[in-house]
């Protein structure tokens, strides 16, 4: 018989449901993303985050079933995001989980965003070989993590600062553009020469795994506004926009290229896989695909809705931890801390 599960997703700014057969089938992918909702303020809001989530999440999770061609009777489970995120917005759908577990007598499953993340890599491509390289970029998370069998994973490096889709939120902040940043710089970019203006890249140690991306937005804005010079009359526009959004990308890309080619060289891993909002970004997947030591490895780039917080991961997700006779309680409780460092499970 089909393992059928349902999965919830509401740690930010996501409302997303999905039903996932066998781990790897998506029979459906629904998403409601708040992006309009909180662009008056450049970022997520948490009380408006989850009173928005609380409006969507019933419709979203009935439109999931109704993709999916399932009936609530025809789930083997049903998972939720419980850890890391916005506390307000993880309990809205663990509640809504809880009650229909309740409702529906069926078991719940709790899952970690990041190792959903994670996981992306074996849901996209279920033959993915292992060990892999798995790197998680997004605007609450930059880590980098070795995948050793589904559902079991170590950090190998994390950020030390800001999140690589945080770094790229206040670039865009600061040259003017649009919110959210990442897409706003991404499409800014296209036409702009990333060799113009000689942004830091910052690795650490040479040894070091870690991420920072602080330092590269503090020179942006030493760069647009130079100190002991006057304050610009404007902000940059046209072909100069453009070369700044260019430049910043790159340097973003380039950290993270370099770090994942350090870990690979240093662990014998076989693939490399991708996940989180940045990994949407096309020109990290240009580079990944181009670098002559990452794309001698099985390269795994999820379609660009796997990667944005949705159901389908956890989903995916909980389908490892259900095949193993895992199960949570319905007292689980929402946990705003990702997993600290070292091995985890889901």
């Amino acid at each position: 018989m089909a393992t059928r599960i349902l999965g919830i997703e509401t740690s930010c700014d996501e409302t997303a449901a999905a039903v996932v057969e066998d781990g790897h089938l998506v029979r459906s992918n629904v998403v409601h993303s708040q992006i309009a909702l909180h662009a008056r303020w450049r970022g997520v809001v948490p009380e408006v985050a989850s009173r928005s989530h609380t409006e969507r999440i019933l419709p979203i999770v009935e439109q999931a079933l109704h993709d999916a061609n399932v009936t609530p009777q025809d789930l083997t489970a049903i998972a939720v995001t419980h850890r890391p995120g916005m506390v307000g917005c993880l309990l809205v759908g663990l509640a809504a989980a809880k009650a229909l577990a309740w409702r529906f007598h069926k078991p719940l499953l709790g899952v970690d965003h990041v190792q959903a993340h994670v996981h992306t890599g074996l849901l996209a491509d279920p033959d993915m070989p292992l060990p892999a390289l798995a790197l998680v970029a997004s605007g609450g998370h930059t880590a980098m993590w070795l995948l050793t069998a589904p559902g079991q994973s170590e950090r190998l490096g994390t950020t030390r600062d800001d999140a690589a889709g945080e770094a790229l939120d206040k670039g865009a902040s600061l040259l003017g553009l649009p919110y959210p940043g990442g897409p706003s710089i991404e499409k800014t970019a296209r036409t702009g020469d990333r060799t113009r203006f000689d942004l830091p890249r910052t690795l650490l140690g040479p040894d070091s795994l870690d991420f920072s991306f602080s330092g590269l937005k503090t020179a942006l804005l030493y760069t647009l506004r130079p100190q002991g010079a006057p304050p610009r009359a404007a902000p940059p526009q046209d072909q100069e926009l453009a070369d700044l959004a260019a430049s910043y990308q790159e340097a973003v890309v380039d950290v993270l290229v370099a770090k994942l080619r350090r870990a690979a060289e240093r662990h014998p891993v076989r693939s490399l896989c991708i996940g989180g909002g940045v990994a949407r970004n096309q020109r990290l997947r240009e580079r990944l695909a181009g670098d002559p030591r990452l794309r001698s490895l099985h390269l795994v780039l999820p379609d660009l809705a796997l990667c944005a917080d949705n159901g389908a991961m956890i989903a995916s997700l909980a389908t490892v931890a259900w095949n193993r006779g895992e199960r949570s309680p319905l007292d689980l409780d929402a946990i705003a801390t990702p997993q600290s460092g070292g091995k985890a499970k889901r």
